[in-house]
């Protein structure tokens, strides 16, 4: 039960979805080359999606809750429904979860993939930079998330990549989740604004200058916004040493 859900939803069992696009538009294919998919394998009957994006050859970054048996990376996907030419896929050898990460209150939601191959870099697959321990993304900015969730609460999940532009805001306007904690987590989202992440979105990431500063972790079952990312400037130091010690 650790997959996909994006509003609260986001954050339940794998075979729930995780959060996708509401609002939003289309991507250019492959303007966003660091995207991953990943196909989760819960049991027998069960699959699900989530998002990712890669920061080296050998690891993909996404949220805890996406954690499965067995998890299928696909980079360079557009449309998820084709086998198209710049795609690979590659299994996940190894989940690293965080290892303070909590369902309940919802906190340090992230988790490392290792690949069991490398990925090859190509114009259709590239890695995205990390913030620096202390390069904390500051409300008023405006950044972009991508994924192929649902587009609507009532939506099936997306098959094109889809993107949206939201406004990093003020941790008061996250005030209604309880467990939200500013120093570990973003507030992503103008409340007036119908634009939002949403279930098949889980895991992605929100890119800021060209850095990827959060993760998609949880939002409202409605999908008004804001939502909650995880704040990836806090969680440099055990994803460098992750990074060495599975090397």
């Amino acid at each position: 039960m650790q997959a996909i859900l994006f509003l609260l939803a986001l954050l339940l069992p794998p075979g729930a979805g995780a959060e996708e696009i509401i609002g939003g538009v289309e991507s250019r294919p492959h303007s966003h080359p660091y995207m991953a998919h990943l196909e989760i394998i819960i049991d027998r009957d069960t699959i699900s999606n989530c998002g990712g994006f890669l920061i080296s050859e050998e690891f993909v970054m996404t949220a805890a809750h996406c954690k499965g048996r067995e998890i299928i990376v696909t980079l360079g996907a557009h449309d998820v429904r084709k086998t198209e030419p710049t795609q690979q896929k590659i299994k996940v050898e190894k989940q690293i979860v965080h290892p303070h990460y909590n369902v309940h209150p919802h906190l340090h939601d992230i988790m490392l993939l290792k690949l069991q191959r490398k990925a090859k870099i190509t114009p259709a697959v590239a890695k995205i930079l990390l913030p620096s321990p202390h390069d904390s993304i500051k409300p008023g900015h405006l950044c972009l998330a991508a994924g192929w969730g649902k587009t609507g609460v009532n939506d099936p999940l997306s098959v094109k990549l889809r993107e949206v532009t939201l406004r990093i805001m003020e941790k008061e306007a996250c005030k209604n989740y309880a467990n939200f904690r500013d120093d570990l987590q973003v507030c992503v989202g103008h409340p007036g604004n119908i634009q939002s992440v949403f279930e098949g979105d889980s895991g992605g990431p929100l890119v800021c200058a060209g850095v990827a500063h959060g993760i998609v972790s949880y939002g409202r079952h409605d999908a008004k916004p804001p939502a909650v990312f995880t704040r990836t400037s806090g969680y440099v130091s055990w994803i460098n040493a992750v990074i060495r010690e599975h090397n």
